[in-house]
């Protein structure tokens, strides 16, 4: 399927892109193969397939959540380079 210039500078501008006219000649040519591929694709006989959704039997490899202990304030706060009443303490980033 071969795009006009004009579909391919449609596409660009949905896409918000600003393309030179090299560059809408040289995406024509990429888009019309694209499409055309996937023409190719659409005539497989795929009868009789099931429907798949991963292909390489993949499974976590997470631990599952588990609710386990808790730190203390004070373990919390233990490595802060600066605490104030119960918190952490930064060097402000806005000036007042």
């Amino acid at each position: 399927m071969s795009l006009t210039t004009a579909e391919v500078t449609h596409v660009a501008r949905l896409a918000r892109l600003r393309l030179s006219p090299d560059e809408l000649e040289h995406m024509r040519g990429q888009l019309s193969d694209i499409l055309d591929y996937i023409a190719m694709l659409q005539e497989v006989d795929v009868t009789g397939v099931p429907i798949t959704a991963q292909v390489t039997g993949l499974t976590s490899v997470l631990r599952p959540d588990g609710v386990v202990g808790t730190l203390s304030l004070d373990q919390v706060l233990a490595n802060a380079p600066d605490a104030q009443d119960g918190m952490f303490r930064v060097r402000a980033v806005f000036d007042e």
